[in-house]
C-alpha cells in the first residue's frame, strides 16, 4: 500500500469552514469596535471646538464666536498670523468638516455657538449623532442633527 501525501478534499474544506465560522463570529465584532472608535473620535472633536471657540471668543470679542469652522481653522504656516478669518484653533481636517466617518458643522453669533456632528453612513461610520452649545456640554442624540438646540441628552 501507498502512503498518500499531502491533505484530501475533506479535510481542505473542514479547514475553510473553521475559518469562516471564525470570521463570521469576528467581523460584527470588528465592525462595532470601529464605530465606537469613531465615536469616541468625534466626541472628542466637539470638545476641541467647544474649546476652539472659547479661546476664539476670548481673542476677538468684538466677532463673538466663529461662525463656521473655517474660521477655527485657517492656514497656519510660516509666518502667517491667525486672524478672525483664520484662527488657528483646530486643525485643516477638523475644519474641513469631515473626520474619523463625521461630518461637523458649526455656526456661531456675538452671543453663542452650536456645534453638531452626524455620522457619514449611520450604523457603519457611526450610531449617534453629538453635539454642544455654549455650555460647552457634549450631547448625543440617536437622531440626526440639524443643528443643537441644548436640549438633547448630555454624554455620560
Amino acid at each position: 500500500m501507498r502512503k498518500q501525501k499531502g491533505f484530501s478534499l475533506i479535510e481542505l474544506l473542514i479547514v475553510v469552514a473553521i475559518i469562516l465560522i471564525i470570521a463570521a463570529i469576528a467581523i460584527p465584532n470588528l465592525l462595532r469596535a470601529r464605530i465606537a472608535a469613531n465615536e469616541s473620535s468625534a466626541v472628542a472633536s466637539i470638545r476641541t471646538i467647544n474649546t476652539a471657540q472659547i479661546s476664539y471668543n476670548s481673542t476677538y470679542p468684538t466677532v463673538g464666536y466663529a461662525a463656521a469652522l473655517s474660521n477655527l481653522a485657517g492656514t497656519c504656516t510660516g509666518t502667517v498670523v491667525p486672524t478672525s478669518a483664520g484662527a488657528c484653533l483646530i486643525d485643516t481636517v477638523l475644519g474641513a468638516g469631515t473626520k474619523s466617518g463625521y461630518s461637523f458643522s458649526n455656526t456661531g453669533t456675538t452671543t453663542g455657538y452650536a456645534a453638531w456632528t452626524n455620522p457619514v453612513s449611520v450604523n457603519r461610520t457611526g450610531v449617534r449623532s453629538f453635539c454642544s452649545v455654549a455650555d460647552a456640554v457634549v450631547r448625543s442624540n440617536s437622531a440626526s442633527l440639524a443643528t443643537c438646540a441644548g436640549t438633547e441628552s448630555p454624554l455620560q
